[in-house]
């Protein structure tokens, strides 16, 4: 039970308190890419499963990458990781700006956003600094609390639904209904990212080889539950346009169904659930880049101690999320830059997932494992290929820029 709430914790995370307003664009359609990206994460919940059980002494993505496809491709899953981590970071500091303009109006300006956005990052970081003990006791203390807004909205958001504003809602894009819906795939797998978590944690949970499976699948299952029961009752709160322009879409439903002060309360639990949240993955980004180090995958410099947090790492993590608030900050609004930031966070989390499913095929001679492992890098090239040219541009950059490094990685580790 605990494993699954830790597979569902993970992916009912900061992320999704402003995804209605990103979809908002789309429009109430959206719905179905809910359904549809639910159905790949099932299959990709299926190939970390059967990882699993093929290869019990490969813990990771990026292990389960490197035995089944070799160095290279563990490297750059690694790079990818790392990366997505630190572009994933800054749409979680973004959605806490969102929020905190519930009580200061003035972070509605793109100027004052991308100050507290700045200042959000950086707190983050002092209380890494402080010890990986204070991070698990700051993030454990906000996990219930940020995620009773969502779960409110999927409960009880169903009593003021409005089938009416959903209808009128259902593609505001202005493009064929085949079009949208897989546009929306990158933007709303986002939400699923996490779902490889309980085999990450194999080592800690009892039993693994029972409780690891029924964990991803039960904890894939929850959270897609709760995603698109929220996601239909808040398009029934709220017009598209509304979603759109908002920068607290949950707070601004509350504050149309419930009043002011629901929405004040609302505000104040997806802040701390984003806080906590980015205190966890400032420090899973950071580790990453210093284990790299060790193990040869990650240049030098990554390289510290183990005697502490990784303070070297977290402040290049932090400085590198600093730039990318500066040049995300050229958007015209918050959700704006949280869709920009997302979407590449997702591309590159989506590319490591086909990587996965290639080592699970090359890991069975069972033709029915290795049609598990098609379908779901089916999905994962399909949701990539769907996504703005501008974005799979973003990623292809990333992808490229990691062959030189690891070309001049393994000639540097050759000469020594």
């Amino acid at each position: 039970m605990r494993a699954t709430f830790l597979v569902a914790g993970n992916m009912i995370g900061s992320g999704v308190y402003l995804l209605p307003a990103t979809l908002g664009a789309f429009g109430s359609v959206t719905v179905i890419g809910w359904v549809v990206s639910g159905l790949g994460a099932f299959l990709l919940a299926g190939v970390f499963v059967l990882l699993f059980r093929l290869r019990p002494d490969s813990v990771g993505m990026v292990r389960q990458v490197r035995d089944g496809l070799g160095r290279f491709f563990g490297f750059h899953a690694s790079v990818l990781y790392w990366v997505g981590g630190w572009v994933g970071n800054v749409a979680i500091a973004v959605a806490a700006t969102g929020y905190l303009s519930i009580f200061f109006p003035v972070l509605k300006g793109t100027g004052a956003a991308s100050l507290c956005t700045l200042a959000v990052i950086w707190v983050m970081v002092l209380v890494n600094l402080a010890g990986a003990r204070r991070v698990a006791d700051f993030e454990g203390g906000t996990l219930l609390i940020g995620l009773l807004p969502v779960l409110g909205v999927a409960v009880l958001g169903w009593f003021a639904f409005d089938p009416v504003i959903f209808q009128e809602s259902w593609n505001v894009s202005g493009r064929p209904d085949a079009q949208v819906i897989p546009a929306t795939f990158g933007l709303i797998f986002w939400a699923f990212v996490g779902l490889e978590s309980a085999s990450v944690a194999a080592a800690v949970v009892r039993n693994p080889a029972r409780h690891v499976p029924i964990a991803t699948l039960a904890g894939v299952g929850l959270a897609a539950f709760v995603y698109l029961a929220a996601s239909v009752a808040i398009s029934g709160l709220l017009p598209a346009a509304a979603l759109a322009q908002s920068s607290a879409p949950f707070a601004d439903a509350a504050a149309r169904w419930i009043g002011p002060a629901a929405a004040a309360l609302v505000a104040g639990c997806a802040v701390l659930k984003a806080f906590g949240t980015l205190s966890g993955w400032l420090l899973v980004t950071a580790e990453s880049a210093r284990n790299g180090a060790e193990s040869g995958v990650f240049p030098a410099p990554f390289r510290e101690g183990t005697d502490g947090p990784p303070r070297r790492n977290l402040l290049i993590v932090a400085g590198l999320m600093s730039l990318i608030v500066v040049l995300s900050s050229l958007a015209p609004t918050l959700a704006a830059q949280f869709t920009i930031l997302i979407n590449l966070a997702t591309l590159l989390y989506l590319v490591i997932y086909a990587y996965c499913c290639a080592a699970l095929w090359r890991s069975t001679g069972s033709w029915g494992i290795r049609l598990l492992a098609a379908l779901a890098a089916g999905f994962c090239l399909w949701a990539i290929s769907a996504s703005e040219l501008q974005q799979i541009l973003y990623l292809a950059v990333v992808c490229v820029l990691g062959v030189p490094l690891y070309l001049g990685l393994r000639d540097g580790n050759a000469a020594r």
